[in-house]
């Protein structure tokens, strides 16, 4: 389901700190695309980050996109509500945005929303956001278990690229977003989430390697 708002709004310009990330970021991919050269000291952990991005399903310049999407979301949600910010999920892939996680007020699922689309470059919105503020810290606790869980299982699957998919758990629900490479690939992808315990429900937003809507 997409959850768009058509309130007419100016380009989305990130402020100062913003900016500033995301010029270091390009920087740093910059350095990886020309030989994995260092970018001063800390630019070793960069490099394998770009190194990871290459590797996976949807590639380089796409893993770029998504991570400037990323943090122009965060900072916008940042600044319009700090609680936002903090309760709200965030999955991207291939400017797909998927939103999850438990707000107090109705307000702020519908304003996470209208901001993501804000953010440069978004295509599609998932709106997966509840509202509930009886969540607590045990069942923050429990979903994080199971986000590591399933995030473990996949790492040491050798019939799955774990690189290719993104885990977010709220209220045991596991939302799934990524780029399989076969049906077969996905089926286990599904089935670890299904078998970790205290997993009521498997929500799966993956596409296969093939799928015609990657190109578009």
């Amino acid at each position: 389901m997409q959850s768009r708002d058509v309130t007419s709004v100016g380009p989305y310009t990130p402020p100062l700190r913003g900016r500033l990330v995301l010029t270091l970021a390009g920087l740093m991919m910059a350095a990886v695309a020309l030989g994995g050269c260092t970018f001063w000291g800390a630019a070793a952990g960069a490099g394998a980050a770009g190194a990871t991005a290459a590797q996976t399903e949807k590639g380089f310049r796409r893993s770029v996109a998504d991570t400037e999407i990323r943090i122009a979301i965060n900072d916008l949600w940042f600044q319009a509500d700090e609680q936002m910010f903090r309760k709200v999920n965030l999955q991207v892939q291939e400017r797909r945005v998927l939103l999850s996680g438990n707000v107090p007020r109705p307000e702020q699922r519908v304003e996470a929303v209208r901001l993501a689309w804000q953010a440069p470059g978004v295509r599609e919105v998932i709106n997966e956001i509840e509202v509930n503020d009886t969540s607590d810290l045990a069942d923050a606790a429990r979903d994080s278990w199971i986000s590591s869980k399933l995030e473990t299982t996949l790492l040491f699957d050798k019939e799955i690229s774990s690189i290719n998919f993104s885990v977010e758990t709220v209220n045991k629900t596991v939302f799934l977003m990524g780029v399989a490479r076969t049906q077969a690939e996905l089926d286990r992808v599904i089935g670890h989430a299904k078998d970790i315990a205290h997993v009521r429900r498997v929500v799966s937003y993956i596409l296969l390697k093939d799928d015609q809507t990657r190109s578009s």
